[in-house]
């Protein structure tokens, strides 16, 4: 139960929440932190916050205060891959332990967020991450909330575990194939190597090489399993992917593959790439968009594969919400 009482006659009494102070351009955070005790002096500073009243917290059986219930919150999602500050106006945030991709249970966490009160705030699912990055907020809305609404987030918790965690990426090896007789007869210089490879070492995978090959079928497919006898675990195919009849790129990988999860995907730029698994290799074949557009379906697809999300075609259907990049 929540008393207010005039801050003239508050000395001595406990501070039942946290007091912000708002200095417009300068300066935004806890005045007074929960538990202190209000002293003479900090009667002017609360007056000129526009404090002329405070409460003193009573809470009745069932009766949560914010803070409590943000650590009960906290306690809740507790992963090896995530770190949580201390509340801070009611609020806790969690941050990443180390590089990686988030990964959310998004439909629980639209259940949590359906109970009323409490609020879970995150990134987006399958966002790349860093270490000390934050991923999400917790907090209750009101200053007391109750213990029927923390039950109710007990209770999807416990069936949807972790709720969000951080998968690290592996330090998978790479093998890139260039098609074009352009380029294999230097009538051009390549432009594939150069950014793949930054891309690639920005997640920390392992550069294994480059080949260039001219547009036949059978010097891709030799291409491919040669990175495939040196162990790669992911092969690029690069060029030669639209419908031209000297583009024999998608023709390679279907010979070279087990399994073909999709030739085309509901994204732009990169529609025309390609997914594909020699048993566990990965083989991606990526239009000429990877070069001329600084994001591309591929870089949306790289950090869930070195995260060892195997894609599945329901992955791939998925990208068309969100997929005008």
């Amino acid at each position: 139960m929540k008393r207010e009482v005039r801050v003239e006659d508050a000395v001595g009494m406990v501070l039942g929440h946290d007091l912000t102070q708002i200095v417009p351009g300068q300066f935004k955070g806890r005045l007074f932190k929960k538990g202190h005790v209000i002293k003479e002096e900090d009667i002017a500073a609360l007056l000129s916050i526009g404090k002329e009243h405070i409460y003193v917290l009573s809470l009745d059986v069932g009766e949560v205060h914010e803070e409590d219930a943000a650590k009960r919150m906290a306690q809740g999602i507790m992963h090896e891959s995530l770190t949580f500050t201390e509340p801070h106006e009611g609020k806790i945030t969690v941050k990443s332990v180390h590089d990686g991709l988030l990964v959310i249970d998004v439909d629980a966490l639209r259940e949590i967020n359906e109970i009323g009160d409490l609020v879970v705030v995150t990134k987006r699912t399958h966002t790349p991450v860093k270490a000390g990055m934050t991923l999400a907020g917790l907090r209750a809305i009101p200053l007391i909330t109750t213990e029927d609404k923390l039950t109710a987030y007990d209770r999807i918790i416990a069936t949807h575990r972790p709720l969000l965690r951080v998968d690290a990426f592996a330090a998978m090896k790479v093998g890139v194939v260039t098609t074009g007789s352009e380029v294999f007869k230097g009538r051009i210089e390549d432009r594939f190597g150069p950014v793949l490879k930054a891309k690639l070492e920005a997640y920390g995978a392992q550069w294994m090489g480059q080949q260039i090959v001219d547009d036949q079928t059978e010097g891709i497919v030799n291409a491919i399993y040669s990175f495939i006898a040196k162990d790669a675990d992911i092969i690029l195919v690069t060029g030669g992917m639209s419908v031209d009849p000297d583009d024999r790129s998608p023709g390679a990988i279907s010979q070279v593959a087990s399994s073909v999860v999709t030739y085309g995907m509901p994204m732009l730029p990169g529609s025309m790439s390609m997914v594909a698994y020699y048993h566990d290799v990965v083989l991606m074949g990526l239009p000429g968009a990877v070069i001329y557009d600084s994001v591309t379906a591929f870089d949306y697809l790289l950090p869930l594969i070195l995260s060892g999300q195997k894609i599945t075609r329901k992955n791939i259907a998925a990208l068309g919400h969100g997929g005008l990049l």
